[in-house]
């Protein structure tokens, strides 16, 4: 098993590449140059990559490209909610790929990545040679509901209760608005601990054995995470339908697709993953039964490098 991935990779470049007028975006390039190129999706929305980020791609051949999207890690302005959707970064993928000469890549994704990668070859089809999904998240109301609602709260009750009790009783009928709400209004510090609340619940179920409140320090990564996800869900991403992704993948049957997704993922539930494969007949579902959200616990980790392995060995 390769439960670490590839390790130490170095960079061989960064780009600050400008998209608008407001935002320019941190991107990183390496592995081999002559490679074939694979994009890394980072999730969220609000994540950030790092070194990790290219653990699941061999250097010797791949070109690997990963970049912080809109508001988030090294991109500036950091959480800008500007100009900031999914079909904002669809559109920034293309000025990547086009800045770097690239005439298509392997596409891959997780959590909400996989919702990106997915708009993302619905949009540019003939620029995706393989979508490589990991923890299918489709972006429905009813999976947002899910997450913050009415799912993991029964696993993990009293950090669920934890949880809400952050925003007044009376203000809970629509609790995602809520925390909205008090992530763009009033004190600097009150909106910083309400981002950090939100990054803590979604963060703490992500691994098989959950993980809480590990760390009281506020991180960037807290900031961004709880704010930009609360943006892309309390405006029910932006969507110009409910269902877009299942109601527009008949653009993308003939996309080679893995989707990998563990089979005790309370973040974004194995359904989803089973939906999406139901409608997309050439893909390969591989449900990882000792996995959960994390695609760095081992068996997760094993079979997503197992997968890009493949496609150039």
């Amino acid at each position: 098993m390769n439960i670490q991935g590839y390790l130490n990779i170095p960079l061989n470049e960064t780009y600050e590449i400008k998209v608008d007028d407001t935002h320019t975006l941190y991107v990183e390039e390496s592995g081999n140059p002559e490679g074939e190129a694979v994009i890394f999706l980072h999730g969220g929305p609000g994540g950030s990559i790092s070194e990790k980020s290219r653990r699941f791609f061999d250097p010797k051949h791949y070109r690997i490209i990963a970049f912080d999207q809109r508001g988030t890690g090294k991109s500036t302005p950091f959480l800008s909610l500007e100009n900031n959707t999914i079909f904002h970064s669809v559109s920034d993928m293309e000025v990547i790929r086009e800045k770097l000469e690239i005439d298509n890549w392997y596409v891959f994704g997780g959590s909400y990545g996989t919702t990106l990668a997915l708009v993302y070859a619905i949009t540019h089809p003939k620029r995706v040679r393989h979508l490589i999904l990991r923890g299918i998240f489709l972006g429905r109301q009813e999976d947002i509901d899910w997450l913050y609602l009415n799912g993991p709260k029964h696993f993990y009750p009293k950090e669920y209760q934890e949880f809400i009790e952050w925003i007044d009783e009376e203000d809970r009928g629509d609790l995602i608005k809520a925390y909205y709400h008090k992530m763009t209004t009033g004190d600097e510090e009150t909106r910083k601990l309400t981002m950090k609340k939100w990054a803590d619940w979604e963060s703490g179920l992500v691994n098989i054995f959950p993980k809480f409140n590990q760390n009281p320090k506020i991180k960037d990564s807290d900031l961004s995470i709880g704010l930009l996800e609360a943006h892309y869900f309390a405006n029910h991403m932006f969507w110009p339908e409910e269902n877009y992704i299942l109601n527009h993948v008949g653009k993308i049957h003939s996309i080679p697709t893995d989707i990998v997704h563990g089979r005790y993922d309370v973040n974004c539930r194995v359904r989803g993953a089973y939906e999406l494969k139901n409608v997309l007949p050439q893909a390969n579902l591989h449900v990882i039964e000792a996995g959960a959200h994390s695609p760095y616990e081992p068996y997760m980790m094993n079979e997503l490098v197992g997968i890009m392995d493949r496609l150039v060995h």
